[in-house]
């Protein structure tokens, strides 16, 4: 399996090849890289597509997890982009993954050809949400998942019965307690974007699903009115994972967007 020694971490990450313009795709908390297959199913006979476990997750999750921020996260993805020889990309995130993503547009602009922006936001977490993700983490890290707690999460992310919820519950089961008590700090203490976006000027889709439970739309919204070079698309049905739920929905817009990259 191939990973990436970097940064003190061992990034576990797939690579389709290819001789196309290079399309980077970064996950949401509690997922991992497989979430984008049906992306990387669309594109790959066009695009060279790299998907990757960030910190504390999937395959490139330790025994232990230190502590780290999503700049963090930024500087593994532009080492593994170095990593791969790879001098410029488009940078696709989801929730978390559209966090560090535009944080690496901030770090490392020259890296970034564009982004793609699904279901995240440039504001801080929710204060309202905080406390109830945090009873649940507690009891998860304490006492194992239970199938109480397995389902509000599916609930958030998924949305209401989704075909692959049983696959992610499992997964999810196998969570060492540090990775998950370290993941949700990194999201409940990341800092506020929104007075910086202006400085990201490259083009970027931004796409959310209207029944999005985790992040609600106006602040998608909000990001994206304030990136200077942005494309709105609201996904109707789509939770919080419309990449993953409503890949027939999403894939047209990411096409017609990387395509008209091209004739730039």
């Amino acid at each position: 399996m191939p990973h990436a020694r970097v940064n003190g971490e061992n990034l576990y990450y797939e690579d389709t090849g290819g001789p196309g313009p290079a399309v980077i795709f970064s996950h949401g908390l509690l997922m991992d890289g497989t979430m984008f297959a049906a992306q990387v199913a669309e594109l790959r006979s066009y695009y060279r597509c790299i998907t990757w476990d960030e910190r504390a997750h999937g395959r490139t999750a330790g025994a232990e997890c230190p502590p780290f921020s999503y700049y963090d996260s930024a500087d593994d993805l532009a080492a593994l982009l170095r990593h791969l020889e790879i001098e410029r990309a488009v940078l696709a995130g989801m929730s978390q993954g559209g966090y560090l993503s535009m944080r690496c547009a901030l770090t490392y602009p020259d890296l970034v050809r564009a982004l793609i922006l699904i279901d995240t936001q440039a504001l801080p977490e929710d204060p309202a949400k905080i406390p109830g993700y945090l009873q649940m983490i507690d009891v998860w890290a304490k006492q194992g998942l239970p199938d109480s707690i397995a389902d509000a999460i599916a609930t958030i992310i998924l949305g209401d019965d989704a075909p692959d919820a049983r696959v992610w519950k499992e997964k999810w089961r196998h969570w060492r307690p540090s990775n998950l008590l370290q993941a949700f700090h990194t999201l409940g203490s990341r800092d506020d974007l929104s007075n910086r976006l202006g400085s990201i000027g490259q083009p970027a889709l931004v796409i959310h699903g209207d029944r999005d439970l985790a992040i609600d739309l106006p602040r998608a919204k909000a990001m994206s009115d304030a990136l200077p070079n942005a494309r709105w698309v609201v996904i109707p049905g789509g939770g919080h994972a419309a990449n993953l739920t409503h890949a027939g929905l999403v894939n047209p817009h990411i096409v017609r967007f990387l395509s008209d990259l091209s004739d730039d």
